[in-house]
Order: C-alpha cells, then structure tokens, then sequence
C-alpha cells in the first residue's frame, strides 16, 4: 500500500515536495483555491498548515473533525490530505500596521521551527460591488490593506523562519490590468498593487533570503468568496464562449500550478505572474460578439 502523500508523478521528471512545509493562510471552506493549492501541495508530499479567518475557524475546524471535507481530501493516492494545524489569522484591520502576523508566526515558529511555501490566499473588498468612482476612501484602503499589504505584511514576518530556496505565491485576477465591471470597490486596484509588489518583493526577497515570489492570475471559479461578488456566473460563461481553451477551468488546475512553482522544477521563476485561466488573458476581443457572427471562428468540438 502506498504511504500517504507519496508522489505519484512519472519517474525521472517529478513535482516532489517531501521534506517541504507549507502554510497556505486564507483558508475557510473546501471549495477555493486556497484548498486546491494545499491539496496539490499535499500531494506532492508537502506538509500543510493553514491560517484561517477568524471568524470562520470554528466552523471549519468543526467540519474538519467531523469528516465533512472528507471527500474533499481525497489525493491523487487514495490517501486524505492532512492538515497539521490550523491557525487563527485575519487581515483585516483598521490600519496595516495593526496586522499581527508577528503573533502568528512566532507560533508557527513555536511549533514547527521553519517552513518552506508560503500560500497568500487572502482578498476583502467591503465595497466590490461599488463602481470605483463610487467607492470610498475607507473601502479602497481596506480592498488595499486586506488584499495587497497583507502579502507584504505575511512574508516579511515569515521570511525570517523560510528555508533558502523557498517559495511565496499568491493569487490575482486579469482585473488587475483589464477592465472587468462589476469587480469595484477598489479590488482591481489592490490586485494591480499586488502583481507589481510581487516584482518588487522577489528582488528584495531573493536577494536578502533566497525566496522565490510569484503569484497566479487565475480565471472564475464558482467558490464562495467569487459568489460574493454576484457575477462570477456570467464570468465563467463569459470565459468560455471567448478563451482559446473552451472549458470550465478547474481549482485543481491552479492548485497544481501552485505546486510546480512551489517545487524545484521552477528554481529559476521568480517576480512572474503566472496566468491559469485557459488563455483568457491573451484575447483582445469578445468573439461572442454579434459583431463576429460571420466570421469563421474555430469553435471547440
């Protein structure tokens, strides 16, 4: 029988994490790509510890211990995804400065000494459903403080207790450099901060501590943070009659991206966004257009 977590890639070229520690904070349900990433890390043989939202924890610690993420654990092996220890973290505050991940790291410290990945999946926009120039200072400042200075504020306390040769990756969206309706109240404009401080945080991080940092722009998912929003429905349907590639993406998908950008294979990436999204972001126009309709366009068979 094979052990838990063994990896289950083809010989010669594999996506191999044993030996590594990941902490993916932004984690709440079993639906979203924070999961998805701790599911591809696990099963690459990484072990996973998670910061949840505070006023989640209960709830998902519950759901935890009475099996209800059960079918949701299930690896590539057979085997259920582990999850060490869940931490309670937030990242939203009135101000960046009172983000207390010093408090949380220094347990993680306490407990297990050092990690190797860190997973930012964190993002609140109070006013998202606003037009920008409808939002508020307030809003705008806690879509930036939640979504954007909390990646800063996370690795620069976890930097200290990273093993050289680690791996940061967070999670962005196309908004951050098209226009996407809908997605307001500052949102877009904190994943733009994000995407230029990930080029920023990889010189600096890479140089001082030999820690790589990407992030993945990933397409709609139907999870239960993008329902929030109230059209991640019409983005998906979007997304499919307009990407090169015409399916449903999948969490999966961006989970195992994670993993390879976590793994060795990608030792040299770093400062890059990485587009999981089924090419979406390299089209300039809707072909769903009317004004396409006698055009010969390949369709998906």
């Amino acid at each position: 029988m094979s052990a838990p977590n063994e990896n289950k890639t083809l010989p010669g070229l594999p996506v191999d994490l044993r030996g590594k520690r990941a902490f993916i904070a932004g984690v709440a349900d079993d639906n979203g790509y924070g999961w998805a990433i701790a599911k591809s890390l696990a099963a690459a043989g990484a072990e996973i510890v998670v910061g949840t939202w505070v006023p989640a924890l209960n709830i998902f610690e519950s759901s935890l211990r009475r099996g209800k993420f059960d079918e949701s654990r299930v690896l590539p092996d057979g085997s259920l995804m582990e999850i060490t220890k869940v931490y309670p973290m937030d990242a939203v505050f009135d101000s960046p400065e009172d983000v207390p991940e010093d408090e949380l790291v220094e347990s993680v410290k306490q407990d297990f000494g050092s990690i190797d990945i860190l997973v930012h999946s964190l993002a609140n926009g109070p006013e998202v459903s606003k037009p920008l120039l409808e939002t508020s200072r307030y809003g705008y400042l806690a879509a930036i403080s939640a979504s954007s200075y909390s990646f800063i504020s996370l690795l620069k306390h976890f930097v200290p207790i990273m093993n050289p040769g680690g791996s940061s990756i967070s999670l962005t969206y196309i908004a951050s450099e098209r226009i996407i309706p809908g997605y307001g109240g500052g949102m877009s404009s904190a994943k733009a901060a994000l995407e230029s401080d990930t080029r920023v945080l990889a010189f600096e991080a890479g140089r001082k501590h030999k820690i790589r940092v990407n992030t993945i722009s990933a397409g709609p998912l139907r999870s239960r943070a993008a329902k929030a929003i109230g059209f991640i429905d019409m983005m998906i349907d979007y997304s499919l009659a307009n990407a090169p590639l015409q399916k449903e993406l999948s969490a999966e998908e961006v989970g195992n991206t994670a993993a390879f950008l976590a793994s060795p294979l990608a030792s040299a990436i770093t400062g890059a966004v990485v587009y999981v999204d089924n090419g979406l972001n390299a089209m300039g126009v809707g072909i769903d257009s009317p004004i396409f309709a006698n055009l010969d366009i390949p369709k998906d068979n």
